[in-house]
């Protein structure tokens, strides 16, 4: 039997399906969506606090009712640890902890993608080099995090 691809969608995958300002972002989103049922889709609990933190309450139910299908991943003490791991190896500043979060919620949970446009502190070679790194050096899965363009084609 086929294995369906886990993947997990950070804050900044659902936003882009609300943000105009890149249109082509907004549309390789869009496209990501309409093929998402060939995929398990996660979030955590830290995407519902960053959409739980946003001032515009329109804007804040168009990413609730968004993300409000998808099963949620706990935020957990292995993940927090591992968060903090990520960190200390200069994988993520010390100020962005929550995107620490999403990747080691889905490192947990043996997620296969993490899907963002957050290309400042997540998507980036030095940001999977190091989470790769420390990941093999604690006996986790590798993990690949990517853009939703990258996975659709």
């Amino acid at each position: 039997m086929h294995k369906r691809i886990r993947v997990y969608l950070d804050t900044s995958v659902i936003s882009a399906l609300f943000d105009g300002r890149n249109p082509e972002r907004q549309g390789l989103t869009r496209e990501f969506f309409e093929q998402m049922e060939t995929f398990d889709v996660y979030i955590s609990e830290v995407v519902l606090a960053e959409i739980d933190d946003i001032r515009d309450a329109q804007l804040k139910n168009k990413l609730i009712n968004a993300a409000i299908s998808f099963e949620i991943l706990p935020i957990d003490e292995e993940s927090r640890r591992l968060a903090s791991e990520y960190v200390t190896q200069g994988a993520i500043p010390a100020d962005y902890s929550e995107d620490a979060l999403h990747i080691a919620i889905s490192t947990i949970n043996a997620i296969d993608y993490l899907l963002s446009w957050n290309f400042r502190h997540i998507v980036k070679v030095k940001t999977r080099r190091i989470v790769n790194m420390v990941n093999l050096s604690l006996g986790y899965s590798d993990l690949k995090i990517v853009t939703p363009a990258e996975l659709i084609y």
